[in-house]
């Protein structure tokens, strides 16, 4: 009898699990779909990514404006800024949908095909912050502009790929076989007239690059990476969400501000995260945060990373150098709502504007119900990076793991009009210098028009805690975004929306 049950429960499994992977093969055909291989970008309007702008269109070309028109992003000639544009974009970190990884926690899912994409996003905005911490916002990688093209005809070959390799697996007595599918490492090329600048320039260059390699393994897909999928999913556990839910972003904006304060890494120190309450940043909470020491810190841990990663990175080189040993730099995310069922016009263009500013990090929206990250614009269009594609998993924890799959060579666009209101908006601040300036220049901006009566955020004084804002709440809701005090108001639709 108890042979019999347990044949019977081992039966149950094995079907569960053969449930699966026909769904993990449906999402891999999917989500690896081929994104337009062709943008479109006009030689004739400014290009802002990240607070930087550039522009396609060289001097020669004012003779022929008048052929100009608008070009596919994949033929767009080396004119201008384009090169210099097409190497940032590509530098940036890109986290998409992962497959065959180690089971999330509380779950047996092996993929976040489906329902992970704003956990993806938030990942990479937390990582652009890392980038501005450690690189500067003028690095870039090298290999950026070797990328392969993500064209349709090799998407659709691998999706097939995978879908029968799935389908395979599932039957009985298949051995998987395991194929290696690790590639060779960045190519770090020196550059320089004599030969000792040149070495120069090599050390300078392997040291960024171990920043790099580094801070991407962060991020992977395994229970011990510090800022990866299941870290995120573990602490979404917290605040009542499931891996296979949707996340909203302003639950993301809670989920990265744990996952950064509760990192072990000696490397993350020197940096961590506030949310605004109900669309309220208060200054002298981030100014606090500031001047707050983490646990390492306090406790005189050294510097050095050495973690579970392949590198370390050394703390007291460049990045973190000019931030004071007493200090800790702030990731600040403030999720907002700009419209009802759709954004306001009259928002575009504050959107634009926080995009255009230099310790912006980008902004957590999308689609309705499809995540993406939002890092720049041109004209009436948003530039994004999407997570909707599925990559297989890659093992962070090897020397020389490969970073091609963590950068994207092709940028895509949306209308604003099609832009979700549910977001959250990220900045970066280093020190409590740079804050008095951001926070200078936020209120400008937030500051009401007779077009624009209610901004979409406000920087006040003082605490949070002077305003009384949440007395009655417990400190488990305090934590929970967008709740209100229902003796003060009625919670509107527009509070809290999963995309």
């Amino acid at each position: 009898m108890f042979l019999s049950s347990e044949m019977e429960n081992k039966g149950d499994e094995d079907v569960e699990k053969l449930k699966t992977k026909f769904r993990s093969a449906w999402h891999n055909v999917k989500y690896s779909w081929a994104l337009k291989s062709k943008t479109s970008f006009s030689r004739n309007s400014p290009v802002f990514l990240l607070g930087k702008c550039y522009h396609f269109k060289a001097e020669e070309d004012e003779d022929t404006l008048a052929e100009a028109g608008r070009e596919a992003w994949n033929e767009v000639p080396h004119r201008g800024n384009a090169e210099s544009f097409r190497r940032d974009f590509a530098s940036r970190v890109w986290l998409t949908y992962r497959e065959e990884f180690p089971p999330l926690p509380g779950s047996t899912l092996t993929s976040d095909c489906g329902w992970g994409c704003m956990l993806r996003t938030g990942q990479m905005m937390l990582a652009q912050a890392l980038i501005l911490h450690f690189l500067g916002r003028d690095w870039t990688w090298s290999e950026a502009l070797n990328l392969e093209s993500l064209d349709t005809g090799t998407r659709t070959a691998r999706a097939a790929q995978r879908l029968v390799a799935t389908l395979e697996s599932s039957l009985p007595g298949y051995q998987d076989p395991k194929r290696p599918r690790s590639l060779p490492g960045p190519r770090l090329q020196a550059q320089g007239g004599s030969q000792s600048q040149g070495a120069a320039e090599e050390a300078d260059g392997h040291l960024r690059e171990l920043y790099h390699r580094t801070l991407v393994s962060w991020f992977g897909d395994s229970p011990g990476a510090q800022l990866g999928l299941h870290s995120l999913v573990r602490l979404g556990l917290e605040l009542g969400k499931q891996a296979g839910d949707w996340y909203g972003p302003a639950v993301v904006a809670h989920i990265l501000k744990r996952a950064v304060e509760q990192a072990t890494e000696p490397g993350l120190a020197s940096i961590t995260a506030y949310v605004s309450h109900d669309c309220t940043v208060y200054n002298a909470d981030v100014i606090d945060i500031h001047r707050s020491k983490s646990f390492a810190q306090s406790s005189g841990n050294p510097s050095p990373l050495d973690s579970q990663g392949p590198t370390s990175i050394p703390l007291d080189t460049q990045g973190p150098a000019s931030i004071p040993l007493d200090s800790r730099a702030v990731i600040i995310l403030v999720p907002v709502r700009l419209g009802e069922d759709k954004t306001n016009p009259e928002y575009f263009n504050f959107v634009k504007s926080v995009l255009s500013l230099e310790f912006c990090i980008g902004v957590l929206g999308g689609k309705h119900e499809q995540a993406r990250y939002l890092v720049g614009f041109q004209d009436d269009s948003l530039i994004y990076m999407d997570p909707h594609y599925c990559q297989s998993f890659v093992d962070v924890s090897k020397s020389t793991f490969p970073l091609q799959s963590y950068h994207c060579p092709s940028p895509k666009k949306m209308s604003f009009a099609n832009m979700d209101p549910s977001c959250t908006i990220g900045f970066y601040s280093r020190t409590v210098q740079d804050y008095d300036r951001i926070s200078q220049e936020l209120s400008k901006l937030l500051r009401p028009s007779a077009q624009d009566k209610y901004p979409p955020f406000t920087l006040l004084a003082g605490h949070g805690r002077d305003y009384d804002l949440s007395s009655s709440l417990t400190p488990e809701k305090r934590e929970w975004p967008f709740i209100r005090d229902p003796c003060r108001a009625t919670t509107s639709m527009g509070d809290f929306v999963l995309l």
